[in-house]
Parts: C-alpha cells; sequence; structure tokens
C-alpha cells in the first residue's frame, strides 16, 4: 500500500520551518510525522499528514512550493536485525531505497518506518512475499490517533 507524502520546498533560513506548520495548524491539519533535509541553500519538510489535499491547498495558498509523493509505511520488528532484514530483502531484489524515515510511535512490538523507494509497486510486491507488513494512511492515522 502507497501512502501520499507532502514534501515542502524552504528556504534555509530561520522562520522558514514554523510558517507551514503554523499554516497548517491554523487549518487543523495535524502531522503524523515528518522528515527535515538541508543543504546550505534550502531544505526539504517531508510531512505525513491525515488530509493530504487540505494540507497541500493551504500550504500552496501560502506560497510554498509543495510536491505530493508516494512513500511506503512498513512495520518493522522491534529488535536487532529487525531492519536489517527488511532492507536485505528490499536490496537483494534490486530495488533502490532513496530515503527513509520512522515515524515518532510504536505498533505494539513494532516500529514503524516510511521509505521511498525507486519502484513502490514492486518493493511493496516484495515486501510482502517476505511476510513484511505495509500499513495503510487510515491505518497509520487510526495508530498515530490512540
Amino acid at each position: 500500500m502507497k501512502i501520499q507524502q507532502l514534501s515542502i520546498f524552504l528556504e534555509n533560513k530561520p522562520g522558514q520551518l514554523s510558517e507551514p506548520c503554523r499554516c497548517l495548524a491554523d487549518a487543523g491539519v495535524n502531522i503524523l510525522t515528518l522528515s527535515l533535509a538541508d543543504t546550505q541553500q534550502f531544505g526539504i519538510m517531508r510531512l505525513i499528514v491525515h488530509e493530504v489535499d487540505k494540507a497541500r491547498e493551504v500550504l500552496q495558498e501560502a506560497g510554498s512550493v509543495v510536491k505530493v509523493t508516494d512513500v511506503v509505511a512498513v512495520e518493522v520488528e522491534d529488535r536487532p536485525g529487525g531492519l536489517a532484514e527488511i532492507l536485505e530483502a528490499i536490496e537483494s531484489k534490486g530495488i533502490n531505497i532513496e530515503y527513509m524515515y520512522a515515524f515518532t510511535f510504536r505498533s505494539e512490538d513494532k516500529a514503524v518506518l516510511v521509505f521511498r523507494f525507486d519502484d513502490a509497486e514492486r518493493a511493496i510486491e516484495i515486501l510482502q512475499q517476505a511476510g513484511i507488513q505495509t500499513i495503510s494512511h487510515d491505518e497509520l492515522y487510526r495508530r498515530a490517533e490512540g
């Protein structure tokens, strides 16, 4: 299952990070998780929110450059080697992981990671064949809300 992620392009200077967060808060959009990457000139804030279309619209109206991309959320056994097993299953089939980041919550004895693959459909197929659980957008939201 693929889920949608928002990527917001920001100048790398003070005040740029709080603006989109405030816009989303004012619109009542909750951020489930995020990742921030930067260079000297710009940053990319990657977000998973419950209301993707509403968030994109609010951010674009505020002047942000926003891109929607497909990512895959995966349950990972929260034990030594849990992540290594997932990485080996994917990489052994020639799928590239462009980036990944973790959710701030756990699901029982599992962690939840977000992956951006170069071939999401094939990665999902490989994960399913290996018995690795992918998680839908609605399920992520349900778990995050507790």
